[in-house]
């Protein structure tokens, strides 16, 4: 397929191994994957693209899990051209591509508080798809609006209103690639805002597994019940709560565990495929469901075939 592509400025590799690609190490090739130059040369080759070849953006798989048959069509992921970050008064304007934790600590250094994104991983565009929150804040708190490729290479800008921001989800036009987002935090002491900083890491290596292969949080918390499992719209209960009550903490299949020190964390505890995590999930969901009546949502998204 490579042959038949748009002419880039950047980088096309065909058949790309993603799994190195990807926080779990799990996956297999995309067909090809395109690194853009910059945001004209990702308009372009969208423009002249077949619209028949699949597309999938992709950051640096801090929330993925790619399939062991990996993707058809076209991977797209940002790189440099996409990482810049400027701050102008309390306005915050970073590349789709920008790491959270690097938005976030240069905005403290001018006295703007986006804190809350030292401790999500991955990238600003990640962060806005799946409105990413924390410690009480969210990606909606913050959003002015967003700059996307539309499939047909035009830009746009989305005002943050027009998404639809709700929990670990947001609402883009079909096709549309993030390039860009302008946020705006409130004003704060620059020390102040380190030293939450560092409060909230040590918060969060006490109660996460940050050291192991993990996509982040493997389900949504499940919204509208109690603590006892009943129907409560005033109350939501944790992922990890129905997880443990249906005795999957420490759950394996191959390579794969429900981690032992928070088990709403999927790890890959060594060799694991895509198929061994994506089926203990998958059995993770039954077994809550047996046990509680209660759906699990992923929040890790899957793509790709399945080998075989």
């Amino acid at each position: 397929m490579i042959d038949t592509l748009p002419d880039v400025r950047g980088t096309l590799t065909p058949a790309r191994e993603l799994a190195d690609l990807t926080w779990m190490r799990v996956g297999g090739p995309a067909e090809v994957l395109f690194q853009p130059a910059d945001i004209d040369d990702l308009s372009a080759f969208l423009a002249a693209l077949d619209v028949n070849v699949p597309v999938f953006p992709m950051g640096v798989g801090s929330n993925l899990i790619v399939r062991d048959g990996g993707i058809k069509g076209v991977v797209i992921r940002l790189g440099r051209g996409f990482n810049q970050i400027a701050i102008d008064g309390q306005t915050v304007t970073a590349g789709a591509a920008a790491l959270d934790a690097h938005v976030a600590r240069k905005a403290a250094a001018e006295g703007v508080n986006l804190t809350f994104l030292r401790t999500i991983p991955g990238t600003i565009g990640g962060a806005v798809r799946m409105n990413a929150g924390c410690y009480g804040d969210y990606m909606a708190d913050v959003l002015q609006s967003v700059q996307v490729v539309m499939r047909d290479g035009t830009v746009q800008q989305i005002v943050a209103a027009d998404l639809q921001l709700a929990y670990r989800s947001s609402v883009l036009p079909d096709g549309a690639i993030i390039t860009g987002a302008v946020l705006k935090g409130p004003a704060e002491d620059a020390a102040v805002l380190e030293q939450r900083m560092t409060d909230q890491l040590a918060k969060r290596d006490e109660t996460q597994p940050t050291k192991d292969r993990t996509a982040g949080s493997t389900f949504r918390n499940p919204a509208g019940y109690s603590s006892t499992g009943q129907a409560d719209d005033t109350h939501d209960l944790k992922a990890w709560k129905v997880i443990d009550d249906a005795g999957m903490r420490g759950a394996t299949r191959g390579g794969a565990v429900m981690n032992t020190k928070h088990s709403n964390f999927l790890t890959n505890a060594g060799g694991a495929t895509a198929a061994d995590l994506e089926d203990l999930g998958e059995e993770v969901r039954k077994k809550v469901y047996d046990s509680s009546q209660i759906t699990l949502e992923w929040e890790i998204m899957r793509v790709g075939v399945r080998k075989g």
